[in-house]
């Protein structure tokens, strides 16, 4: 073997173990998917041809890269899958048998084992043979049941993700920037605190049954075992004994669900697998690799060149992030002109620089545009010391737990950190903006369009403007300015509820404004010189009163509410309790109905017979209204901690309606009518 051929693995093998370990231990990533399977693949032919394989060699284990405590030996080695990116490879592995397609879905395995129907252990897989107990988040990860049906022993494996909607508002409320959902996950599983990881909404979706005491020889059945348990397992697709054609067409199906985000979970391929679970453990074990426990069909990513026009830096909650915007290339049969660089850090990382660089990008897993490689760097990266919404100096910070270097604006009143705030302003059950969401928002709070909830319904100078924008055309602006001017008629409850008041929520504004009228209730608020002055209506307390007062006698609030009056047409509506149905009971309401038109209608009942409606469950609640009573919902789960009864909706009919009702006290529209 040549010199430079062992230098050159050497060098590859160090690369690629430091990537994984900072990857797996979400400390940030140090190269992209993209760079890292080009790299194992370089690697992999090295060793082919020279037929050596060093021991640390990434393509002989599985990566370990784990920080955190108590390692646990699996019961159950969780070895990787060989993969392929051809179609035919699929065919010809299946040796003629039935096999199955699944999303292999992009996070991080964890092994969850029961003992006679409890949760008992909860284990990461680091390297495939050891891992990391982490049965101390288990309350914290939605999925993972604390208890099932089945009694014995039972270990199952499936994958901890975070959708990229849960992805996106994470990083836009944090301090901290993370590249990618997976990340994110394992950076989670180093935490110690459970209440620090629930807001992280990780998910835990089961791909395969290990083991179970009963005898089911049917990967299949084993995925309906799963459900009959309460699981919710991943996607799956049997392909029968394929074909080319038959395996051909579900693989572009299902990548057209990839393409067009109808996963709402992170993807990096599909996993090939053989119904017959016997005839898959009779395979031999090469490498680090299984030969019959699956095949992992990857996408090959399409890159183009393209050169960088400018960086845009956008504020979101906490940080401000910069943005490539380049000249525009086609890929994935879609025009891309631009990708978040996520942070500082990653501008560092490739080398970006200046207008002119020179670089490549891709659709990683065929959604996220994403720069993957600077051939050219030109000039420096021009770090502004101004936030761009506010003109405030900017702060560089350094995260304490993975070295990630992020933007920030130092004024706490920025408008951009203030996002939550407007989403709560345009929500349906604050002003009901349709189709504003917290992204078109964000966007027009960086133009300097919004600075304050008023200015909502100014916007109709920058039309043309808006038309401009990606993503917006003359028939969405003007539907979007329709939903502004409809929503400038609105029902008291709905605008206080608006304001975003700390302590103030749907109930709280319904307790005052049934007791005040609105502008008498501000004006007190306005002039009270105890802080207590509301205390007494009942459930506000001197807690919330305080927070009202506080709120309303703040200067810019103040001068924000009569900037925003200005603008709207509220009315007052008083709903008398009609009858003593629901007298002094608290309900909360869950899930779809069918029997009302809404929820709302359903709770405008049940207050209208003296009863309460909260949007969470307490020890205070007396029922949960859930239509899917043997769901794993959070709350059907926190219900039955707490002892609550969960009822559905028909059962809620026939309890607190049958024969007692009035009609006269229903609202307009219900099935009462």
């Amino acid at each position: 073997m040549a010199q430079d051929e062992m230098q050159l693995m050497r060098q590859l093998i160090d690369e690629l173990n430091r990537a994984s370990n900072s990857y797996y231990s979400g400390l940030g990533e140090r190269m992209t998917d993209y760079e890292w399977d080009a790299k194992f693949d370089e690697l992999k032919q090295l060793e082919q041809k020279t037929g050596v394989a060093l021991p640390d060699s990434p393509t002989q284990k599985v990566s370990d890269g784990e920080s955190s405590s108590q390692k646990e030996t699996h019961e159950f080695p969780a070895l990787s899958l060989a993969k392929t990116k051809q179609p035919e490879d699929v065919v010809r592995w299946a040796e003629g048998k039935s096999i199955w397609l699944s999303w292999k879905l992009d996070g991080i395995t964890l092994v969850v084992t029961y003992d006679n129907g409890k949760l008992t252990k909860v284990v990461t897989r680091g390297n495939g043979h050891i891992g990391t107990n982490v049965t101390r988040l288990a309350s914290a990860i939605e999925g993972l049941l604390p208890t099932i049906k089945a009694k014995g022993h039972t270990v199952i494996r499936g994958e901890a993700v975070i959708s990229y909607a849960d992805f996106e508002q994470y990083n836009m409320e944090s301090d901290d920037s993370f590249a990618n959902p997976r990340n994110l996950v394992a950076g989670s599983f180093t935490l110690k605190d459970v209440e620090e990881v629930k807001p992280r909404r990780i998910q835990w979706i089961p791909f395969t049954l290990v083991h179970t005491d009963e005898n089911i020889n049917s990967w299949g059945k084993r995925m309906d075992w799963l459900k009959a348990q309460g699981f919710s397992p991943v996607g799956h697709e049997s392909l029968g004994i394929p074909t080319i054609d038959r395996v051909r067409a579900v693989i572009d199906r299902w990548t057209e669900k990839v393409t067009h985000r109808i996963n709402p979970f992170p993807v990096d391929g599909l996993v090939i697998t053989f119904d017959d679970t016997a005839f898959a453990a009779m395979g031999s074990v090469t490498g680090h690799h299984a030969t019959r426990a699956g095949l992992a069909f990857k996408w090959q990513d399409e890159s183009a060149k393209t050169t960088l026009d400018h960086i845009e830096w956008s504020c979101a909650a906490s940080t401000i992030s910069p943005v490539a915007v380049f000249e525009p290339v086609e890929l994935e049969g879609t025009t891309v002109k631009r990708a978040s660089l996520c942070n500082i850090s990653e501008c560092e990382r490739l080398g970006i620089g200046g207008p002119g660089t020179q670089l490549s990008v891709i659709k990683a897993n065929k959604i996220i545009p994403k720069v993957i490689e600077v051939s050219k760097t030109v000039g420096d990266l021009n770090i502004p010391h101004h936030c761009p919404v506010c003109g405030s100096d900017t702060e560089i910070i350094t995260s304490e737990h993975s070295d990630t270097r992020t933007l920030h604006c130092t004024n706490v009143a920025c408008p951009a950190k203030q996002l939550k705030k407007f989403a709560r302003f345009v929500s349906k059950a604050g002003m009901d903006i349709d189709g504003v969401s917290e992204q078109t928002l964000a966007k027009f709070i960086n133009l300097g369009w919004i600075s304050e909830y008023a200015d909502i319904y100014r916007l109709q100078p920058h039309i043309y403007e808006m038309t401009a924008l990606e993503g917006f055309g003359e028939r969405s602006v003007s539907k979007l300015l329709q939903s502004i001017e409809k929503s400038r008629n609105v029902e008291a409850r709905r605008f206080l509820y608006a304001l975003t008041i700390p302590q103030c929520g749907v109930d709280v504004c319904k307790r005052l404004l049934d007791t005040f009228d609105l502008g008498e209730l501000i004006r007190q608020a306005r002039i009270a010189e105890r802080p207590d002055i509301f205390a007494d209506i009942p459930g506000i307390g001197p807690e919330k009163s305080a927070s009202l007062v506080q709120w309303f006698q703040d200067t810019t609030n103040s001068e924000q509410v009569d900037h925003l009056l200005t603008e709207l047409n509220i009315h007052q509506e008083k709903i008398e309790a009609g009858g003593e149905l629901c007298q002094d009971l608290t309900f909360v309401i869950t899930g779809d109905v069918s029997h009302y038109k809404n929820r709302t209608e359903l709770k405008s009942y049940i207050e209208s017979q003296g009863g309460h409606v909260t949007g969470s469950i307490s020890k205070s609640t007396d029922f949960l209204i859930n239509n899917h009573i043997n769901s794993t919902s959070s709350k059907n789960k926190k219900a039955k901690e707490l002892g609550i009864e969960i009822i559905s909706e028909d059962q809620f009919l026939s309890r607190f309606t049958t024969g007692k009702t009035d009609t006269n006290n229903h609202p307009e529209g219900s099935l009462f009518d």
